[in-house]
């Protein structure tokens, strides 16, 4: 049996992302002992996944932090094979740390070596599915997410997810909850907000049952699971909704390219996107005609 790693940081969109890449991986290595070396917003929710034997926490050490970087010695070394799906400048560095083991990533010297010079200009999927074929991976599959599941309120027969939210340093992502009212006001079924609860603003402006605050990923995860369509803004839950086969319609502005960073459904296809330099001026009649 061998050891595997895998490096994955990354926003909440970013991780769900990769859960193709992570079942390739493991299909790849059925018989091996696989680690995940993460975050700690995504340590918990990992651990559960059929994906990783194991979820360690990356403290990310400064470099003046010698202690730090024992402890990340330690954990980097003794595998026999990495997979560094973050490719940034700091798990690049992670590879001589771990004593140049086989590497799939960018850096130099390592045995599997992502070299396309547009790798940067694709999608996150279509640059994992490139670095993992360059390591002997030639197919990511639709991930299994059965695993993903909790226990939301007692909700109606027919429903639709709003995710109105985002990042809330970039306004400009966000389409108008006036907006999402609109839409809501001119359903033929209930709505159910989803968000942080710092987004409660926004469901109040809305309408509908809120839900903000009051879902952790996996419980996100069965709501958006029964919902008819989902609609909302460039943010992590639609990437969610998405990859669970959930019809959407994702918002963008000129602040993202979502040929770089679109939700992806479980086959690796694209659902709907509507884009508009602002989304102040994204029409409600254009989201309206685009409902399933």
């Amino acid at each position: 049996m061998s050891r595997i790693l895998v490096i994955r940081h990354g926003a909440f969109g970013d991780i769900v992302l990769s859960f193709a890449a992570f079942a390739a991986i493991r299909a790849n290595h059925a018989g091996d002992e696989i680690t995940l070396l993460t975050t700690k917003p995504y340590a918990g929710l990992l651990a559960k996944s059929p994906w990783f034997n194991h979820v360690v926490v990356d403290e990310k050490p400064k470099a003046w932090n010698l202690a730090g970087l024992l402890r990340l010695c330690r954990v980097l070394r003794g595998f026999d094979m990495v997979y560094d799906l973050q490719t940034s400048g700091r798990s690049t560095r992670y590879f001589t740390l771990a004593g140049r083991p086989p590497w799939s990533g960018i850096a130099p010297g390592c045995r599997y070596p992502d070299s396309n010079p547009a790798r940067t200009r694709l999608h996150t999927r279509e640059r994992l599915a490139g670095q993992l074929a360059a390591a002997g991976i030639a197919h990511l599959p639709a991930p299994d997410l059965s695993w993903l599941t909790g226990q939301p309120p007692v909700l109606p027969a027919r429903y639709a997810v709003f995710v109105p939210g985002g990042s809330a340093h970039r306004p400009e992502k966000r389409w108008p909850a006036a907006h999402f009212r609109a839409v809501a006001d001119s359903l033929a079924m209930d709505v159910v907000v989803v968000g942080t609860a710092g987004e409660r603003d926004l469901a109040q402006t809305i309408g509908g049952i809120d839900l903000t605050g009051r879902t952790d990923i996996p419980t996100l995860a069965t709501v958006l699971r029964g919902a008819a369509f989902a609609l909302g803004n460039d943010t992590g839950p639609m990437h969610l909704a998405a990859a669970l086969g959930v019809p959407c319609i994702s918002l963008f502005s000129a602040a993202s390219d979502p040929a770089l960073c679109a939700p992806r459904t479980p086959d690796g296809g694209w659902p709907e996107i509507l884009r508009a330099p602002s989304l102040h001026a994204l029409p409600v009649a254009q989201v309206q005609a685009a409902l399933p």
